[in-house]
């Protein structure tokens, strides 16, 4: 990558790469579709282990994650290749995604809960169950939101406690409806421009 990137920039392209896989895994091309395939197998392995983690470093390093970010950028890998999709709304957290799952499977409360509430080993633990969870459910996430609020997490305990309130008060806001306008209603006064006033 041109070394005069961003970060910011660097992880937007990245997670572009990730989303990149999914919409190349449904390519008509077969070469195409087959390396992505393969490419996201790799990456879902790399939880496997220590050495299995290392078919993953040919995915992510090429984006040049800065080295305290590195851990993330690998989970998020891993996240994504469990859940491959394309299809999602910019800006939307893990919170509001486990909240539309709720809706379908009421049972998948407690894990979100669950996760809200572990410690920072287990929460990669806790994150592969969500997403699975969320695949099931067929309900898409934003990586490039997960990323930004994992890495957040690293700044301080403070603020890992500032992203885990972000996702319960999405999980836990009310769902917005338009509002239906019936026909009986009074029709909205039309803007009348002003008269000028002669000074």
């Amino acid at each position: 990558m041109d070394p005069s990137t961003t970060v910011a920039q660097r992880r937007d392209a990245f997670v572009r790469g990730l989303y990149g896989l999914h919409y190349a895994v449904t390519s008509d091309n077969p070469r195409r579709s087959g390396d992505a395939r393969r490419s996201l197998a790799r990456l879902r392995r790399s939880f496997s282990g220590g050495q299995q983690e290392a078919e993953a470093y040919d995915v992510v390093f090429p984006y040049e994650p800065p080295e305290r970010e590195q851990r993330v950028w690998l989970l998020i890998a891993g996240l994504f290749a469990l859940h491959p999709h394309g299809n999602t709304v910019r800006g939307r957290s893990l919170g509001t995604a486990m909240r539309d799952l709720v809706e379908k499977r009421p049972s998948a409360a407690r894990r979100f809960t669950q996760l809200l509430s572990v410690d920072e080993a287990a929460l990669p633990h806790y994150l592969r169950q969500a997403v699975q969870l969320l695949r099931s459910g067929d309900v898409a996430i934003d990586f490039h939101r997960m990323l930004t609020d994992l890495v957040d997490m690293q700044g301080s305990a403070e603020e890992t406690h500032r992203v885990r309130l972000r996702w319960a008060r999405d999980y836990h806001r009310p769902k917005r409806t338009p509002k239906v306008i019936s026909s009986t209603d009074p029709e909205p006064a039309e803007d009348v421009p002003a008269e000028p006033v002669d000074a």
